[in-house]
């Protein structure tokens, strides 16, 4: 069904109680977030009546209209064209929290995208340790000298890339948060684990 997305940001501006009662905006992938001064101008049954519209919640400040993939963002596009101020998500979540939550949010933000990928090289870790321990293997009567080169070199690099890298995945997660271009984020990470960088090494005296 094709909308008139342009008509759509009006209604729902009007809907919450006008331009001057929405202090910014900003979208996930099927939510439209707005930021309103005044909660109780906004009238729940008239923005559930615009076309496309899901349904509403209100929740940690923000004013929450349910479009669905592929519609929000072309809403959002269209009230931002009107003259309302542009947020990121993240930006969005912090309004009315304080400094400390605001910081364990951020916090938050950068590392648990990272989590999936820090359990599964933790689990790569522990198999590699129980594969190639010694005792292990000297139940079916080898040693590692017996073990294939492949398959050392595949647990080597399912274990060790994750945490070899760490460095670009932490810089990508942060500038995803913080509003920047991820990619320049993940290129400044590279260059942090760049094998040309030198290395400092303690030396006995």
């Amino acid at each position: 069904m094709n909308y008139d997305y342009a008509k759509i940001a009006k209604e729902v501006i009007q809907a919450v109680g006008g331009s001057e009662n929405i202090k910014s905006a900003a979208h996930c992938a099927t939510r439209l977030r707005l930021i309103v001064a005044d909660r109780s101008l906004a009238d729940d049954e008239k923005v559930e009546e615009i076309d496309a519209v899901k349904g509403t919640f209100f929740t940690a400040g923000q004013y929450q209209i349910i479009f669905g993939t592929g519609h929000v963002n072309r809403v959002y596009e269209q009230i931002i064209q009107l003259g309302i101020a542009e947020t990121t998500a993240s930006e969005a979540k912090m309004d009315g929290k304080n400094q400390v939550q605001k910081a364990i949010r951020t916090f938050g933000d950068v590392f648990v995208p990272v989590i999936p990928a820090l359990v599964a090289t933790g689990l790569f870790l522990g198999l590699k340790g129980a594969l190639l321990n010694d005792n292990f293997l000297s139940l079916f009567g080898m040693t590692n000298a017996d073990v294939p080169h492949t398959f050392q070199v595949l647990v080597e690099v399912l274990s060790g890339t994750t945490f070899a890298f760490l460095p670009a995945i932490v810089c990508w997660s942060t500038f995803r948060v913080f509003g920047g271009s991820p990619v320049l984020g993940l290129i400044l990470g590279l260059m942090l684990v760049n094998g040309a960088l030198p290395v400092s090494v303690s030396q006995s005296p």
